[in-house]
C-alpha cells in the first residue's frame, strides 16, 4: 500500500478492531498513534508489540467525547511529528435496549460517544490537513447504520448519522484535497461477538452469503486501502465489509 503521509491517529485503538487497524497500518510503514481512554496497559502492550515488530507506535490518552481533550490530543501529535496525515474515527460504544424502554439520555449518550466524537475528530482533522492540502479520514460506522436493528435505535442512529456526515465532510474537504470515507463492518469476530451463544452465532453465519464472520484484520485492510494513495480518487464512499450480508 502506498501512503504520502507519515502518521495516523486511531481513536479507541487499544483493543478490538482498532488494535488490528493499528497493527496493519504500522506494518505498512505509518507511525500509529494509539488513542485510549482507560486501561493504559492494553495501549502500552500494543505499542510495545508494534515497536518490537519494527513498526512505529505511540500512545495518547484522551476521551473522544471531550472536545478540549480531543483538540489537545491532535495538537500534541502535531507538536511531536509536525503533521497529522490520517485519522481513523474508530472509538464507539453500545447500550442496547428496546426503544420503548430507552431513556433519552441513553439515546443521546451513544450519539455523543459515537457520532459527535467523530464530528469533532473530522472537523479538527480537516482544519489541520487543509493547511498542507492533503489528508484522509476513515470513519468506522456499522451495517446497522444502513439497515437499522431492533434494540439498537441509539447505535443505529449514531452510525447512520456517521455515514451521512462522512459524505458531507467529503464535499467540504474535496477542494482542499482532504478525503473522507466510511466503512460499515458487518458481523466481525470481536469481544462483542465472542460472548454470543453458538446458536446465535450460527443464525448470523447462516444469513451471511460468505457463511462466516469477518475478522478484524479484514476491516483493517479496508481502512488501509481507503487511507492510502490507491484510493486517491475516492471520497464520500461507504465500503461495506460484511461478507455480502447487505448488498
Amino acid at each position: 500500500m502506498k501512503f504520502s503521509g507519515k502518521n495516523v491517529l486511531i481513536t479507541g485503538a487499544s483493543r478490538g478492531i482498532g488494535a488490528d487497524i493499528a497493527r496493519v497500518l504500522a506494518k505498512m510503514g505509518l507511525k500509529v498513534w494509539i488513542n485510549y481512554r482507560s486501561k493504559p496497559e492494553l495501549a502500552d502492550e500494543l505499542m510495545n508489540e508494534i515497536n518490537k515488530d519494527g513498526g512505529q507506535a505511540a500512545v495518547i490518552k484522551f476521551d473522544v467525547t471531550d472536545e478540549d481533550e480531543f483538540i489537545k490530543g491532535i495538537n500534541l501529535i502535531i507538536d511531536s511529528d509536525g503533521e497529522l496525515s490520517y485519522l481513523v474515527n474508530n472509538a464507539g460504544i453500545t447500550n442496547d435496549k428496546l426503544a420503548l424502554r430507552m431513556k433519552t439520555e441513553e439515546f443521546t449518550s451513544i450519539i455523543d460517544a459515537n457520532l459527535t466524537s467523530a464530528f469533532i475528530g473530522s472537523r479538527e482533522a480537516l482544519k489541520v490537513m487543509s493547511k498542507k492540502r492533503f489528508g484522509s479520514v476513515v470513519n468506522i460506522a456499522s451495517i446497522v447504520g444502513e439497515t437499522g436493528n431492533a434494540g439498537q435505535v441509539n447505535y443505529s442512529a449514531s452510525k447512520g448519522g456517521m455515514i451521512a456526515m462522512t459524505k458531507s465532510f467529503a464535499k467540504e474537504g474535496a477542494s482542499r484535497n482532504v478525503r473522507f470515507n466510511c466503512i460499515t463492518p458487518g458481523f466481525i469476530q470481536t469481544e462483542m461477538t465472542a460472548v454470543l451463544s453458538e446458536e446465535i452465532k450460527k443464525a448470523y453465519v447462516d444469513s451471511i452469503p460468505l457463511k462466516r464472520l469477518g475478522n478484524p484484520e479484514e476491516v483493517a485492510n479496508a481502512v488501509a486501502f481507503l487511507l492510502s494513495d490507491y484510493s486517491s480518487y475516492t471520497t464520500g464512499e461507504v465500503l461495506k465489509v460484511n461478507g455480502g450480508l447487505y448488498v
